[in-house]
């Protein structure tokens, strides 16, 4: 028993490390499976997960239509401001308490907030919108990223990431991403996760994507929302991820539960520094 418990607990944190980019934004923390697969999220857990984004969502929606910023509330403050200014980064876990409408999986709710000093609003518009440049500013998470269709500020689009651990995880992550631009100094984005794929034998003359009864379920959905407001010389940015993994597995919250906390601030710090630097190039 205690052999195959500590088996689990190695594929569970050889997984619970796949770091985010600026839609991808936190891909952490993934979840491994133990030997069996699994088929995909249980119901109830998906339609709790998208209840949950659509309360965040209508949120958002108020929070953009503020007179006071486009940023959350408790970031947007004097102090936090000269903390930024400084170069540092804010880093909020929001995770709610999971009820019995999660059971089987997990839901994990991160905020990061950075300030890029010397741009401007539109600068951060075009490196987002520049999906094909991730593997540039993002390597060695982002490995590919395609544009599927475009209309107007609506993107279908395809990133490869890839992190290696005590294994190395490459995933395929389908998205729709709409951007939006409120006026000359404010802007967010949502992308919304359609298909995650695992990939066996990335890059090779084997490379194939595994199907339900294959995958291990790393990581079910991925919502990421950027918000985005231009002053005091320069642009401060902030980022939710919102992610629905497996649960963990049982007898190991006592080691894992630290390692949940620590693996998305990483991520969230990774994507920050990295949109900051690609900004200042």
């Amino acid at each position: 028993m205690m052999q195959r418990r500590f088996s689990d607990l190695r594929r569970f944190l050889a997984a619970f490390t796949l770091r985010g980019f600026p839609i991808v934004l936190a891909l952490s923390p993934l979840v491994a499976a133990p030997a069996r697969a699994f088929a995909g999220p249980p119901q109830a857990a998906l339609s709790a997960f998208n209840s949950y984004c659509g309360a965040l969502e209508t949120r958002l929606a108020q929070q953009h239509r503020s007179q006071g910023g486009v940023l959350a509330s408790g970031t947007s403050n004097p102090n936090a401001d000269a903390r930024l200014q400084r170069g540092e980064l804010i880093i909020e876990r929001l995770t709610p308490p999971t009820g019995a409408e999660f059971q089987g999986a997990m839901l994990h709710h991160w905020r990061g907030t950075a300030f890029a000093p010397g741009v401007k609003a539109a600068d951060l518009e075009r490196l987002m919108k520049d999906i094909g440049a991730y593997p540039q500013h993002y390597s060695p998470q982002a490995v590919q990223s395609r544009v599927l269709s475009q209309q107007g500020d609506r993107f279908q689009v395809v990133l490869r990431v890839r992190e290696r651990h005590i294994i190395t995880v490459v995933s395929d992550i389908a998205y729709g991403i709409a951007f939006a631009t409120l006026d000359a100094q404010h802007g967010y984005s949502i992308a919304r996760s359609t298909r995650i794929s695992e990939i066996d034998s990335p890059g090779t003359s084997a490379e194939r994507v595994l199907d339900s009864k294959q995958e291990h379920g790393f990581l079910w959905c991925l919502n990421t929302y950027w918000s985005y407001e231009e002053r005091d010389g320069g642009v401060y940015m902030q980022i939710e991820s919102v992610q629905l993994t497996r649960s963990i597995p049982y007898g190991l919250g006592w080691v894992v539960g630290p390692f949940v906390e620590s693996v998305p601030r990483e991520s969230l710090e990774f994507t920050l520094h990295a949109t900051c630097n690609a900004l200042r190039r």
